[in-house]
């Protein structure tokens, strides 16, 4: 096996193991893991489709590791809006037992 197919194996595999998770409903479509393998997968589909020099793999698998990096993005800044209102819901209830002291 040459080193592209292993490369775009790997991704194939990847992409392949977060839908079949997901079907199965073990793997949720915001589970971070979920959205990881599908930009590792499709960056590596999209690296060895590179190598070999094929235009619409490299369109369709590079559009799928952008939209799964964007996705990445979007769950981080997800996470920091919780994480801030879980901060806020904190110091509110200080505010409040600090008043009724």
């Amino acid at each position: 096996m040459e080193t592209n197919e292993l490369i775009g194996s790997i991704g194939v595999v990847l992409m392949l193991a977060a839908f079949l998770l997901n079907l199965l409903d073990k793997l949720d479509n915001d589970n971070i893991f979920y959205i990881v393998f599908n930009f590792v997968g499709g960056t590596l589909a999209c690296i060895s489709s590179i190598l070999i020099n094929f235009t619409p793999f490299i369109i369709l698998e590079g559009t799928w590791a952008l939209m799964s990096g964007w996705a990445i993005y979007d769950y981080v800044k997800r996470m920091k809006i919780k994480q801030i209102e879980k901060s806020l819901k904190k110091d509110e209830k200080k505010l409040d037992t600090d008043e009724i002291s």
